[in-house]
């Protein structure tokens, strides 16, 4: 049963983790990669990854991208939003730890963005408008 607006914004806040898809050229299958990201009910979507990583060369190719996010308890259900890149910007460190806190325990999160943001090399976020949504909810297993 597809899921109502509501339902499926609400469901792409919750910090999952997304497999992030984009075109990845003639004779490539789209490039698929899990990635962390960032969601307000009603608002645009945004990522951080490497400014010279083959993700950020692709979706600057491409001007859009994919984000499928899941789970499979207590039911299966899932959400998958693709539209048009906004912007990319410099990365921050605000930005690190505010998506870094999403993902990690309060007391791993300092360390992490602290290790990250130090090793990591130079970050963008890519911020994208959600257009086009595929959303369920299977029941249980």
């Amino acid at each position: 049963m597809a899921l109502t607006r509501e339902e499926r914004e609400q469901f792409l806040a919750e910090p999952h983790v997304a497999a992030l898809a984009v075109d990845a050229g003639d004779g490539r299958a789209p490039l698929t990669v899990p990635i962390w990201y960032q969601y307000a009910p009603g608002g645009d979507v945004w990522i951080m990854t490497g400014l010279d990583s083959r993700k950020n060369r692709l979706i600057g190719a491409a001007g859009r991208f994919s984000l499928l996010v899941d789970r499979v308890e207590p039911t299966i259900r899932y959400v998958s939003v693709e539209g048009p890149v906004l912007d990319t910007i410099p990365a921050t460190v605000e930005l690190l730890r505010e998506i870094s806190a999403r993902y990690l325990p309060a007391d791993k999160v300092e360390g992490y963005v602290d290790f990250s943001w130090k090793n990591h090399g130079e970050q963008v976020v890519v911020r994208m408008r959600p257009e086009r949504w595929v959303s369920s909810d299977l029941g249980s297993v």
